[in-house]
């Protein structure tokens, strides 16, 4: 799934010439970050949505609808921006553990493949996201 919240910025002081910056979902309580500068703090804010909505979906808790940015109250130098998070693309990079399946092919076709040292493995993986159009 794709969603978007906004999120605010709030620069921290800091004692050195980093400009530090605390993220947080104002409609997912619980959900913030923190980054060094704001590129930083805007890669920090995408991973910690996308973990944090993914987290949600797996525990089938609902999904708030998004605050709009108007309705959002800042202070001082505050801001707040969009950050997009998509879930699907989380989920497949974080669930990357391997899952055993068995399979059936004609006995031939397995005595080629074998004598070709094909890895049955790979090949299952490739063509599976050619079907499903993930490649």
């Amino acid at each position: 799934m794709k969603y978007v919240f906004t999120a605010l910025f709030v620069p921290e002081p800091s004692e050195t010439n980093k400009k530090l910056l605390s993220v947080y979902f104002p409609d997912l309580p619980g959900c913030h970050t923190c980054g060094d500068d704001l590129g930083d703090a805007l890669y920090m804010a995408k991973d910690a949505l996308s973990m944090w909505l993914y987290m949600m979906e797996r525990e089938n808790k609902p999904i708030p609808a998004a605050t709009p940015p108007k309705d959002i109250k800042i202070n001082g130098d505050e801001f707040i921006t969009a950050i997009a998070a998509d879930t699907d693309d989380y989920r497949r990079f974080r669930e990357n553990k391997a899952t055993k399946k068995s399979l059936t092919i004609p006995t031939w076709l397995n005595e080629q493949a074998e004598a070709a040292n094909i890895n049955f493995s790979q090949t299952l993986q490739k063509a599976l996201k050619e079907e499903l159009q993930l490649v």
